[in-house]
């Protein structure tokens, strides 16, 4: 934080992501909480698929254009698209209508999300010094995680006290969103010379449809072969797949549970028992933050993500087979501290392993398989779970899977670590230097 250019950066993904989570709670209220509209596990997870997987399928291409533009001109681009796309999204919210306008809207407003968080990430190496990267993505990744659960905190307040229950508190909600994304376009327009974020080097413009084409798929060709020599990197993305894919399943039981189970009839108050859940995220994330970059340059970035793995493993039956709504908080206490302290090793990884001119591509490769991993999870245990989302079965398996995640890791990793010479610290550069 005593980095002015640091600080800058991180303000322009606070105003995003604080936005964020107002706006997205506006969308979760509308479609998930209204007593109008069904919401079995089958539902859910399709919903999650259709606003995930479109960008999934092309986020790599996006990357490209990381590595083409001027990042600053993609962030502050980003967030004033989203902020004009918003506005027809709050009139059909008002309305109740949710047919392909609503959808196509929805999309691209979530998309350029995950395109502008991947822009932020592969920016961070020009703000801050490579030493002080752990540190910065715990700082970064942290307190963007807070600022958008503060963005659902301060929805779900408004509407219990300012704004009416229903489509129109929901559509007003939405509205102030637009104000959060242009206050985030002119942070990162008015801090930030054109090239200052990167990339060093621009790939070379190729004129027509089909030179443009071709270029992105060489380069995405090109960024997947780069990270193949990049191991450590790609053990860990590996790994944090896997975690994701776990996690997508628990997330769509846990939706059920406090929807249909603990909530009852009264769907009124199902957002604010919702609410314990993510102030507990919250407090995991602040946590992870905390404590990540200290233990990982003690004991090695790969034995934290296996720890941190195999802690899941043992707190999924401990506290989740009861089913009690208070030790339910407790897991997901401890699965967010788990979550956000592998990213803060992944994305250290990626940074420090993977040469400048790919390192967008590489986040958006890396943001795709997080995104479809936790679409994947849900979409394949829909069928299995029961319409109030309890099920030992599925916190069995999930405990096991978590298990077999850490010993797997463990192996590969470790092996990694061995022969690169990096057993304690997060990762050290294995780029060649004239790649750089």
């Amino acid at each position: 934080l005593a980095v002015p250019a640091f600080r800058r950066l991180l303000a322009v993904r606070l105003g995003g992501q604080f936005t964020d989570g107002v706006f997205q709670a506006a969308l979760a209220g509308s479609v998930l909480f209204n007593p109008d509209r069904q919401a079995t596990p089958t539902a859910i997870a399709f919903a999650a698929a259709v606003l995930v997987l479109p960008y999934s399928l092309v986020g790599p291409f996006a990357g490209v254009l990381l590595d083409r533009w001027s990042r600053r001109t993609v962030i502050v681009w980003s967030n004033l698209i989203r902020a004009g796309l918003v506005l027809p999204l709050a009139a059909l919210i008002f309305f109740g209508s949710e047919g392909p306008l609503f959808l196509v809207s929805t999309l691209l407003v979530i998309g350029l999300g995950r395109l502008l968080l991947s822009g932020l990430s592969a920016a961070t190496p020009h703000v801050v010094s490579d030493e002080r990267l752990v540190t910065a993505n715990a700082v970064a990744g942290t307190a963007g995680s807070v600022a958008y659960s503060l963005g659902l905190g301060c929805a779900l307040l408004l509407l219990q006290t300012v704004f009416p229950a229903g489509d129109t508190g929901y559509a007003a909600i939405a509205l102030l969103a637009p104000v959060g994304y242009l206050i985030s376009a002119a942070l990162a327009r008015f801090s930030f010379a054109r090239l200052e974020l990167g990339p060093d080097q621009v790939l070379p413009h190729r004129p027509g449809v089909g030179g443009e084409a071709a270029a992105v798929v060489l380069g995405m060709a090109a960024g997947v072969r780069h990270l193949g020599r990049a191991r450590g990197a790609a053990y860990a993305m590996a790994a944090q797949a896997g975690f994701r894919v776990l996690f997508g399943a628990l997330a769509l039981a846990m939706l059920l549970l406090y929807r249909n189970r603990f909530a009852g009839d009264d769907l009124d108050g199902a957002p604010t028992q919702l609410g314990f859940v993510f102030a507990a995220g919250a407090a995991g994330v602040l946590l992870a933050a905390a404590v990540t970059p200290p233990v990982a340059r003690r004991i090695g970035g790969w034995r934290w993500v296996t720890g941190l793995l195999a802690a899941v493993a043992v707190a999924l039956p401990v506290f989740g087979l009861p089913f009690d709504p208070l030790l339910l908080v407790m897991v997901v206490g401890v699965v967010n501290v788990a979550g956000h302290g592998i990213k803060i090793v992944v994305d250290t990884m990626v940074q420090h392993e993977c040469a400048d001119a790919f390192r967008g591509r590489v986040f958006a490769v890396n943001d795709t398989t997080f995104n479809l991993a936790y679409v994947l999870g849900m979409v394949g245990v829909a069928r299995f779970l029961p319409d109030d989302g309890r099920s030992p079965v599925l916190l069995g398996v999930a405990a096991a899977g978590y298990a077999c995640l850490a010993i797997g890791y463990a192996v590969a990793a470790g092996r990694w670590a061995s022969d690169a010479g990096d057993d304690i610290a997060l990762s050290k550069t294995v780029v060649p230097a004239a790649e750089r």
